[in-house]
């Protein structure tokens, strides 16, 4: 059965395809893997992928993944996979969403894989109550192929959940384990939202338990709200807490805030302007 502490990206037994029960998305998800080599360009603490390494995702069969993707919409939408694995109250496809074991806009088929996605959901008839997802770190959107994905995206009704975790390079690299200026994210985040309807995404936790300093939120956020020009302003915050073990070298260093400590940061941003959905 599936759980929001759970996370295997085996449970179907398919390579490119796997089911999560998602907090931030409501209901059940699909998930594509495109980082079945567990590789990717960031490390960030929070990080539930077993034996993670710096890398890119490899070259993907697009003919397996198609086939394991219908495969098992058809088992979610035409079968009874979700009675027979989801809990009472969550039995609902909520997404198709890239996300797997490392950044998936690192693979050279990317553009390929949304399309690939774009028309089964078509197939399927999913509608707007299934939505079709990227989640990103944003670090390639220089490249002119990942671009033309998240076009691909966009034309094809999706959304990008955008990974921005901190607003000052040392926490960036504390975090996400980059040497990574704020100055770059804004403008990847900028680009993105300029391509396709874009949420920014961001964990928040204790360190060394002590929650973010009041310094730290302020940079987060005027990072945030400088990325957000008319033309590409980002449609608002998910903001979410730890709910499934990391499996990262400082693991031990992180932990849940209290829901006072969460509740603040979300009235912090709130006050900034923006819209927050928050899953503590």
């Amino acid at each position: 059965m599936l759980t929001i502490s759970g996370h295997d990206r085996d449970l179907a037994g398919l390579v490119h395809v796997y089911p999560v029960l998602s907090r931030r998305a409501g209901g059940v998800s699909i998930g594509i893997n495109l980082n079945p080599d567990n590789a990717c360009n960031w490390q960030c603490v929070y990080c539930q992928v077993p034996g993670l390494t710096r890398g890119k995702a490899p070259g993907i069969d697009l003919g397996r993944l198609e086939t394991e993707l219908r495969g098992f919409l058809a088992a979610v939408c035409r079968g009874d996979w979700l009675a027979r694995n989801a809990p009472e109250g969550a039995r609902v496809l909520k997404d198709l969403a890239f996300s797997g074991n490392g950044e998936p806009t690192s693979a050279v088929e990317f553009a390929d894989a949304v399309a690939l996605a774009a028309r089964l959901h078509a197939e399927f008839d999913l509608g707007p109550e299934v939505a079709l997802r990227l989640i990103t770190n944003g670090s390639l959107l220089a490249q002119a192929r990942v671009r033309e994905g998240i076009r691909r995206l966009a034309r094809a009704g999706g959304e990008v959940w955008f990974k921005v975790d901190a607003g000052k390079a040392d926490s960036i690299a504390r975090i996400n384990g980059v040497k990574l200026a704020p100055r770059t994210v804004a403008r990847n985040l900028a680009a993105c939202a300029a391509l396709c309807p874009t949420w920014v995404q961001t964990c928040v936790f204790r360190w060394d338990g002590q929650p973010p300093a009041t310094a730290e939120i302020n940079a987060w956020l005027d990072l945030l709200c400088g990325a957000c020009g008319e033309e590409q302003a980002i449609r608002g915050v998910l903001l979410y807490g730890l709910a499934r073990p990391s499996l990262q070298p400082d693991a031990a260093r992180i932990a849940p805030l209290s829901a006072e400590e969460f509740a603040a940061i979300v009235d912090h941003a709130k006050a900034r302007g923006l819209t927050v959905r928050a899953s503590p």
